[in-house]
């Protein structure tokens, strides 16, 4: 999908004419449809890879409206760098899958397990698969697993779903202290070839879930390598549309059916959007952020807003990935192998999601009348371009954004 800039005779591009929708919308065949652009939108800060390694006093800037719960655990020193309502809980969407993995290898070794569990397994840690989260939770006790896990593990906030929804395993309630402690157990305690068994998985993480979400952000978009996450979203209406096709599906285990409140106040019908893991070499950091946003709040904007959370949070080992944070707009917007377009569709981003600028570099002009711009962008974390149309900047070239190297 193409954002177009203006060139110096055009209408300002803050100010866009509402005419011109029209316009736009021939473009759908080759981009999917998006909306015009908004005005006000400006660039982040430029990170560079020392930012999260500063020793200046660190407070978590959690956003307007944003109910969070943060935790970050330095395992090298053995203690807490970040604790924001640590013990508050939420509902845990699918990091409950740690459970269901950890209770399911409770006594088993990965090296005799059926290759249909080992699939199911693979597709559960990595891209977050409802179908086999569905089957563990089914076959194995439903909130049995979490009562079974609390006792196992000492977990002292985590709870079952509430009565009447007993089938929902998101629904189980969680914090974010206990989920330092879950990530804990998996690297201290568990026998090493299932904490080897999970990691690795959590470290493939594939960027589009199993139902077409985005699944990259907070710790993944915050952090070079070397990370792990394991991920949690639902509530969010939007369709999924990470990859290179156009995604239909939407997580439902916290559909509109929910009610307002589960056990202990856990709020059951707001969008949560959690990003958990280890940063660092050596798995050096547990960080834990869990999220609830207002009512009606698109994946783009709570992504955004997870994501600098998180950016703001102290985590030893971890180093920010170098480049400018900029605000896009529009709805799938695609991003392409190469500075061109044609078959070269890479996947397409959440709607106004903020994504790290690395570079720029001229390639096919673009227009959307009365827009034309032949500057590209290069997301290193998606390994490819965007046309600068979708970039939420005025000009057609970013002016803190260096050249790609073929073209300085």
């Amino acid at each position: 999908m193409l954002r177009i800039s203006r060139h110096s005779p055009t209408p300002s591009r803050r100010t866009p004419p509402r005419t011109l929708a029209a316009a736009a919308a021939l473009l759908c065949l080759a981009f999917t449809c998006a909306a015009l652009p908004h005005p006000g939108a400006a660039a982040a800060e430029p990170r560079t890879a020392d930012d999260t390694q500063s020793t200046a006093p660190r407070t978590p800037q959690v956003p307007a409206g944003v109910t969070a719960g943060v935790a970050v655990f330095d395992r090298q020193t053995g203690t807490f760098t970040e604790q924001l309502n640590a013990s508050a809980t939420f509902r845990s969407a699918s990091v409950v899958i740690l459970l269901l993995a950890l209770d399911f290898l409770w006594n088993r070794s990965p090296a005799g397990i059926p290759d249909a569990d080992r699939a199911r397994l693979d597709a559960m840690l990595r891209s977050s698969q409802d179908s086999a989260a569905n089957h563990y939770w089914s076959t194995y006790g439903g909130p049995a697993i979490a009562d079974r896990m609390i006792t196992r593990l000492g977990l002292v906030d985590t709870a079952p779903p509430p009565a009447g929804y007993e089938g929902y395993w998101g629904y189980t309630a969680i914090s974010a202290r206990d989920t330092v402690k879950i990530y804990r157990h998996i690297l201290e305690t568990a026998p090493g070839d299932v904490r080897d068994f999970i990691m690795q998985r959590l470290r493939q993480s594939t960027r589009c879930a199993s139902d077409s979400f985005d699944q990259h952000f907070g710790i993944a978009a915050a952090f070079n390598r070397p990370w792990a996450v394991k991920q949690g979203w639902s509530a969010f209406s939007a369709k999924g549309t990470c990859g290179p096709g156009s995604g239909t599906s939407t997580r439902t285990q916290a559909g509109s059916a929910a009610p307002a409140t589960g056990a202990a106040g856990v709020d059951l019908s707001r969008p949560a959007l959690h990003t958990t893991g280890t940063v660092g070499t050596g798995d050096r950091s547990i960080v834990a952020v869990l999220t609830l946003h207002p009512d009606g709040t698109s994946y783009g904007k709570a992504y955004t807003d997870l994501g600098r959370l998180t950016r703001s949070l102290k985590v030893p080992g971890g180093t920010a990935p170098t480049g400018t944070w900029y605000g896009t707009w529009g709805s799938d917007v695609a991003v392409r192998n190469d500075p061109a377009l044609g078959d070269n569709l890479l996947t397409r981003l959440p709607a106004g999601v903020e994504v790290l600028v690395g570079c720029q570099k001229k390639g096919q002009a673009v227009s959307v009348p009365p827009y034309t711009n032949d500057w590209w962008a290069y997301l290193p974390q998606y390994g490819g371009y965007v046309t600068n149309i979708y970039i939420s900047h005025p000009d057609n070239q970013l002016p803190d954004v260096p050249l790609c190297p073929e073209q300085r």
